[in-house]
């Protein structure tokens, strides 16, 4: 054996193929914005009308009503929440007491204005959430946070320290204060954090996030700070947290290989860093005195297999020193998969979901992590629980208890484990009901499975007019997802319900709403997701073709009729629809979408989703991916179909089809979206349309008027061709 036969193997790097619209992943240079520019001009001259005005100003009634429900995390005695509405479209950030938050008109203490930060530093701050720092003492107030701001709401982020008592923030150098960034950050005493961002060169992984973490203490700076973990330049991400628990204080670094597989350590008194010894696809909670894990992939252990999916938990000091003794608390089967867990004081509340719709189960830890079933929740909604304070001296056991459906709107409860299922015990108080924002008497709500082109049963759910003829007449709008083991389940349809669903044809037809769970999704667990993912991702767009076909076959629509969207991933999941599935549907819309899978890693965070999709450097990995790369797709598919809605070169035919996004979007980025609709211009296609709001991010809005403004357009656009 020669020497280069002990070597390994080196991967065939792929050609990458010709690409005449290079120019417009030059985000912000003149020629690109100028482009931008026009199809916005075109767009908006287009389908911003009366209608979308009407619908736009619906759409906002929805999201800036005061009557919806305040979501809150309780800190001491405080429950803190972050709110909207049409007088502070950048949000307040405030809190309250309980008796003050169950009272018919809750008192507020504003901490923080968002409009007037904005307006007092001219910057359009979008606030990105708040770390609160604990105090020593069980009994000592909350008096430090950590407040992060983007400056045109992207993931990048500002971090300042705000003081609870003076509501202001702690200026540098007595004062934390980072520079805008991808960071994460987490207090470590009152005096230091841990810091993951932006240190300069190369302290970034090829996904552009943080691969140092160092220790920040207060009165120092970012480039003298100690570093304390770091990763690979090509794994995902370092990051360092810290369990608070009084009694369990523990600090643990965690390596994200990629998305989907990554090593917790955790922090020896020596400064040195024990991995735990688990599964690197598993899903690791280091809770007191436990240790939970949920692996991904099937776990060989010893002499038992741990199903892909479950949930075991063993003895944290006897697992580090050896034992490998657990107890299995959850094991899913064909309908069944666990969405999350929480526990409380004494107890541990598990989140279920069973054909996508909720179970709640829960757990005895004393008696030898018995499980029943609560009987919370109803058929085809989504319920979750979650402890409200598990560390509280007198309500450790509460928890919240949220329950939603397409038809139902959203009911806050909260409720006692303490005497669960005696005779003295009491169900869950009513605390908060969000109003309903349209008849939903008029419509109901089914569920429905489809074959895939394997034979798989694939759910949906389907919210229509009742007795809604079924002559193939109807507009029908469908959304999908499909991907990172995302779950797509019940939720009330506000702003959907009081516009799309009240939209009629010229025929008094009212339209319908689905929603299709396709694999690449949670609904099922890891092995529902895993069934798509790589060289499988056509099971994806096979499972969402077929519900569209089943819609068709049951009499629901008809291809002239039927429009589809998704964003991100689920932009992908319409990107295909587009190209391979052009005969199925008559509008499209793409929003905020990976499309190029040639160029997806070197675009934002796309080397970050590698797991998912494949290495499209790789040519053995680029041969499936490139079956799926929609701009590429273009080149090929997009078949003659007589039937279909726009036609460009040699008579290739695809649906009317939105591309939109937001400059600002750091995560997949604008210039897929660009690059999709120029070329389908190009080639001659008609009816290809394109937006791009300069703000707003991955999610495509910084606030409510934006977000409503891009659900009109969408919606309007879809309507043109499949409503009229």
């Amino acid at each position: 054996m020669t020497d280069s036969a002990l070597q390994p193997t080196q991967p065939t790097l792929a050609n990458e193929p010709h690409d005449s619209y290079l120019w417009l992943e030059e985000i912000h240079s003149e020629r690109a914005m100028t482009w931008v520019k026009e199809q916005n001009a075109q767009t908006e001259a287009a389908f911003q009308d009366a209608e979308f005005e009407a619908t736009a100003a619906t759409i906002l009634s929805v999201l800036d009503s005061d009557d919806k429900i305040p979501g809150v995390t309780k800190r001491g005695s405080y429950y803190y929440n972050f709110w909207r509405d049409a007088q502070h479209p950048r949000g307040l950030w405030r809190r309250t007491t309980w008796d003050s938050y169950v009272a018919e008109t809750t008192e507020w203490e504003i901490l923080l204005d968002v409009d007037a930060l904005a307006a007092a530093e001219n910057q359009a701050w979008v606030f990105s959430g708040a770390t609160l720092l604990k105090p020593e003492l069980a009994d000592a107030p909350y008096e430090r946070a950590l407040v992060k701001l983007s400056p045109d709401g992207g993931d990048a982020v500002t971090v300042r320290e705000f003081s609870l008592t003076t509501l202001s923030f702690v200026p540098a150098p007595e004062g934390f204060e980072l520079p805008v960034a991808k960071t994460s950050v987490t207090w470590d005493g009152p005096d230091a954090l841990f810091v993951a961002s932006d240190f300069g060169p190369d302290s970034l992984t090829k996904s552009g996030y943080a691969r140092s973490v160092r220790r920040l203490v207060r009165g120092g700076s970012l480039a003298d700070a100690p570093e304390v973990f770091s990763v690979p330049v090509d794994h995902v991400l370092a990051a360092v947290g810290k369990d608070t628990t009084r009694g369990f204080e523990r600090v643990f670094a965690t390596d994200a290989v990629d998305f989907f597989t990554s090593r917790t350590h955790i922090l020896q008194p020596d400064g040195s860093w024990e991995l735990i010894d688990v599964p690197e696809d598993a899903s690791v909670d280091v809770h007191r005195s436990w240790l939970l894990v949920s692996p991904r992939l099937d776990w060989e252990l010893e002499d038992r297999t741990i199903l892909a999916g479950s949930l075991v938990v063993a003895d944290w000091e006897a697992w580090r020193w050896g034992s490998r003794e657990l107890t299995v608390i959850f094991e899913p089967d064909d309908a069944a998969s666990l969405e999350g867990w929480s526990f409380t004081k004494d107890f541990l509340l598990l989140n279920i979901l069973r054909d996508v719709s909720s179970r709640i189960l829960l757990v005895d830890p004393a008696a030898g992590w018995e499980t029943r079933e609560l009987d919370l929740g109803a058929p085809l909604s989504s319920t979750s629980v979650g402890a409200v304070d598990d560390e509280d001296p007198e309500h450790g056991n509460d928890f919240w208890l949220t329950t939603t459906g397409h038809l139902t709107p959203t009911t806050l409860l909260r409720g006692s484990l303490d005497g669960m299922g005696s005779a003295e015990s009491e169900p869950p108080a009513l605390i908060k009901q969000a109003p309903s924002f349209f008849d939903a008497s008029e419509f109901e709500a089914t569920q429905h499975f489809a074959v895939s082109a394997d034979g798989t049963r694939v759910p949906y759910f389907q919210v229509s007019p009742k007795n809604m003829p079924l002559d193939g007449d109807n507009p029908v709008l469908m959304n999908g997802y499909g991907g990172f083991m995302i779950s797509l389940s019940p939720s009330y349809l506000g702003s959907i319900g009081a516009t799309w669903l009240q939209r009629e044809t010229p025929a008094g037809r009212k339209a319908s709403y689905v929603v299709a769970n396709i694999r690449g999704g949670g609904e099922y667990g890891p092995r529902w997701h895993s069934a798509a993912l790589k060289e499988k991702r056509h099971r994806a767009y096979e499972d969402f073709a077929a519900v569209a076909q089943d819609l068709i076959s049951r009499g629901v629509t008809r291809r002239e009729r039927l429009a589809a969207s998704g964003g991100s991933n689920g932009g992908l999941l319409m990107g295909n629809m587009i190209t391979t599935y052009p005969e199925l549907f008559g509008a499209i819309s793409c929003g905020v979408p990976l499309l190029d899978m040639r160029r997806y890693t070197k675009l934002s965070a796309g080397h970050s989703w590698v797991a998912e999709y494949g290495d499209p450097d790789l040519s053995e990995e680029w041969e499936f991916i490139k079956t799926f790369s929609a701009y590429h797709l273009l080149d090929s598919n997009l078949g003659s179909n007589e039937n279909s809605a726009t036609e460009g070169s040699a008579g290739r035919r695809a649906p009317a089809s939105y591309f939109w996004t937001a400059t600002s979007d750091d995560r997949v980025g604008p210039v897929q979206a660009r690059k999709m609709a120029a070329k389908m211009r190009d080639m001659g296609f008609a009816d290809i349309w394109f937006h791009e709001d300069l703000d707003g991010g991955h999610s495509g809005a910084s606030d409510n008027r934006q977000a409503s403004q891009n659900s009109a357009r969408s919606q309007s656009i879809l309507w043109r061709y499949v409503g009229r």
